[in-house]
């Protein structure tokens, strides 16, 4: 046998996985069964492959029926490069952000009446900040992460601006459901079960959905203009009806 070979437990660490998944992987048919010697089953370069493809499908948001259906096609010949070409197409034209790592330190700004530790929580809960090893926090978002700095320190309470935040996520991610639901029907509509764009299909799609992009964003950040008016004129509306209740904590006119 060519090439390196791992027992179960080698394979997981090395997968940065668990025994556990990779026998569940095995049970629903993702991963191949090893080559048995004795009673030792030994894994391959391919089956490590295998698991790092599974583990970033997962990450990507496919569920392990989704998966098992992309490598059954591969299995039977289909192009599985294509296949993740147009899921990529579709859903990886939204984010042009690099991640970076922070630390609690980085974070004091967020402790607020409650602490820095609850904050932190919060902040995970939101998904601004992913635990790492050693201390440290993954930020997916720097931009998200620096915004909401930003409103802590021009004084807004920091249970505010966390209120504010996980009320931004929630919608936002409605929203963005919506919208990516709608985008791949429309571009699988007219389409036979199974069909996978051509090259000179692909290169159309990126050009469209390249110029969808900064257009969504331009549209939700006018709607969020328009509602913010709308509301402020609310809010400044009833605190005057406020002053008008209780004219004596007026200000004398001179």
């Amino acid at each position: 046998m060519n090439g390196r070979e791992y027992r179960i437990d080698e394979l997981a660490r090395t997968a940065g996985t668990t025994v556990r998944n990779i026998r569940a992987y095995q049970d629903r048919g993702l991963l191949p069964p090893p080559r048995r010697a004795g009673r030792v089953g030994l894994y391959d370069e391919a089956h490590l492959a295998r698991l790092r493809l599974v583990g970033r499908l997962l990450e990507r948001g496919y569920t392990v029926q989704n998966i098992g259906e992309l490598i059954a096609a591969w299995e039977q010949g289909r192009d599985l490069t294509a296949v993740l070409g147009l899921e990529q197409v579709v859903t990886g034209f939204w984010s042009d952000e690099i991640p970076t790592m922070t630390t609690p330190a980085d974070l004091s700004p967020f402790a607020g009446p409650d602490g820095l530790d609850t904050a932190i929580t919060r902040l995970h809960d939101i998904g601004v900040i992913e635990p790492q090893d050693a201390g440290r926090y993954r930020v997916p978002s720097p931009r998200l992460l620096n915004a909401l700095r930003e409103l802590v320190s021009s004084g807004l309470p920091v249970d505010a601006v966390l209120a504010v935040a996980e009320q931004l996520r929630s919608s936002v991610d409605a929203l963005a459901a919506r919208f990516i639901g709608g985008l791949a029907d429309a571009v699988l509509a007219g389409h036979e079960p199974g069909w996978i764009p051509s090259g000179s299909e692909m290169t159309q799609l990126t050009a469209a959905i390249g110029r969808a992009r900064p257009a969504i964003a331009a549209a939700v950040d006018a709607a969020f203009g328009q509602a913010l008016e709308r509301h402020s004129g609310g809010a400044i509306g009833d605190y005057i009806s406020g002053i008008a209740a209780h004219p004596g904590r007026g200000h004398d006119v001179v």
